[in-house]
């Protein structure tokens, strides 16, 4: 629990703590959700999702400002995903939070597949989830990407009969995300 503290402080306030060189951080990653449904295709994306992984811990920490997310086939759809769907006011982040549960040495350059075992909350909802990722690491840089889908009903998200064959029930999650070693 303190070092999900101490990643989430990471997040919240950056450049406010000392960050051992065994931190990374990404301030600039990218998130798209993408929705297939019977009768139309949703995508949006965000390149806002901000993350620190501890090397010392194999912990990490992401969150993404759900109205930070753009695209969409039309302004009313990112108008109904944020206040009908997502209820961005009441419920304004998504995260996710845990442990990589491989023992990979990632300070040594190479490119590895990892199962990241933590908390993914999404619209009030916390679910513990495993996601695949590779990663691969390079100098003082680490580059993660994961694809994974996200069930509307695990997060209590509610879609009308009216748009069920608009909006898939389970939502594809792209993650692609560059990260420094904190200095």
């Amino acid at each position: 629990m303190t070092t999900l503290l101490f990643l989430c402080s990471l997040l919240l306030c950056p450049g406010q703590l000392y960050l051992p060189a065994l931190v990374y951080r990404c301030d600039t990653g990218k998130v798209i959700l993408k929705s297939d449904a019977a009768l139309e295709i949703i995508e949006a994306q965000s390149n806002k999702l901000r993350g620190v992984i501890d090397l010392s811990s194999n912990s990490f920490a992401w969150t993404v400002d759900i109205r930070s997310f753009e695209g969409f086939n039309n302004r009313l759809q990112r108008e109904h995903f944020n206040e009908n769907y997502m209820e961005s006011d009441k419920f304004p982040k998504a995260s996710f939070a845990g442990k990589i549960i491989e023992l990979v040495d990632l300070q040594t350059d190479g490119t590895y597949s990892v199962r990241a075992k933590g908390k993914i909350t999404v619209h009030g909802i916390e679910q513990e989830r495993i996601i695949k990722s590779q990663v691969t690491v390079a100098g003082k840089r680490i580059h993660v990407t994961s694809t994974f889908t996200v069930p509307l009903s695990d997060h209590n998200i509610n879609i009308p009969r009216i748009v069920y064959q608009k909006i898939a029930e389970e939502i594809s999650v792209t993650i692609d995300a560059d990260l420094k070693a904190a200095e």
